[in-house]
């Protein structure tokens, strides 16, 4: 079977696919699979595809909670020197948003109580990064992101950059914990392991800036529900933020604020860039 694959003129294609098929034969020995296993198996991959749309992307979500993300991430995450961690997309990132202002807003009527994330981004020697684009995104109070929704407004998402001094800062929502699409054969196959589809609470984000290596990490609530059970297996401590509650006041931006209010404030560091790493152009899903 591997022999079939020599012809093949591209040396990476012909060593992915020389594994793959050794190690897949390798799994069907030895857990004896049956033709029943194997017609299921097809089945549920058929089916995983079928459910895909353009704001849902099942196989992303197969590759989550299979672990297979995360260990992606990590074979290919540059570790050390105090580079901020990656951590896995998503399958709710979207293409287009909004761009706001230092201290603006990406909430757009999203139900949640206010909260202010700010902080830095900076380079490997502790250099402020300027410039740099943020791509943030995240669920509402209920659990849900925009694209779950009817409504076709693109909420709790946006992008903004950095200052001369590599700082950030905008406003949304606390983020909430909420379950994965289980509805689907992914969700089937959580039942059938006795796997709870919850993810702690977080926000994601994607930072881009010339010379330096893009960075696709969420930050997640200190102290939150499923830290220790994620469902797709994407906590790394690094990234637990404590979020402070303030009593009502002016916010920064001056925003006023008749109820209570959150903040949280986190440094990036970015690592140099050793491959390219340009901006998604196809994205896999609609993190």
């Amino acid at each position: 079977m591997v022999r079939s694959f020599a012809g093949s003129a591209d040396p990476r294609f012909l060593e992915v696919m020389s594994s793959l098929v050794r190690h897949l034969h390798a799994f069907a020995r030895d857990v004896r699979l049956t033709e029943e296993e194997w017609q299921h198996a097809i089945d549920f991959l058929t089916r995983t595809g079928q459910i895909c749309t353009p704001t849902r992307q099942e196989f992303i979500l197969l590759s989550d909670v299979l672990g297979l993300s995360m260990m992606t991430v990590g074979i290919n995450s540059p570790g050390g020197d105090g580079i901020t961690e990656d951590t896995v997309f998503g399958p709710f990132f979207v293409q287009g948003s909004p761009r706001i202002d230092l201290d603006g807003d990406v909430a757009a009527d999203t139900a949640g109580p206010p909260c202010h994330l700010s902080g830095r981004v900076l380079d490997q020697d502790g250099n402020p990064v300027a410039g740099a684009r943020i791509e943030v995104w995240e669920a509402d109070e209920d659990g849900f992101y925009d694209v779950q929704y009817d409504h076709g407004e693109l909420r709790g998402r946006g992008h903004l950059f950095t200052d001369d001094e590599g700082r950030y800062g905008f406003w949304s929502v606390v983020p909430a914990p909420y379950g994965i699409p289980s509805d689907g054969p992914v969700g089937e196959l959580l039942t059938a392991a006795g796997r709870s589809p919850m993810r702690p609470a977080h926000v994601h984000f994607m930072i881009t800036a010339e010379g330096h290596r893009r960075l696709i990490t969420h930050l997640f609530v200190a102290d939150g529900p499923h830290l220790s059970s994620d469902a797709v297996f994407g906590v790394k401590p690094s990234l637990v933020v404590p979020f402070a509650r303030h009593d009502p006041d002016e916010g920064p931006g001056g925003r006023q604020l008749a109820d209570d209010w959150y903040s949280a404030v986190y440094d990036f560091t970015l690592a140099r860039e050793t491959t390219s790493t340009a901006p998604i152009e196809n994205p896999p899903g609609g993190g």
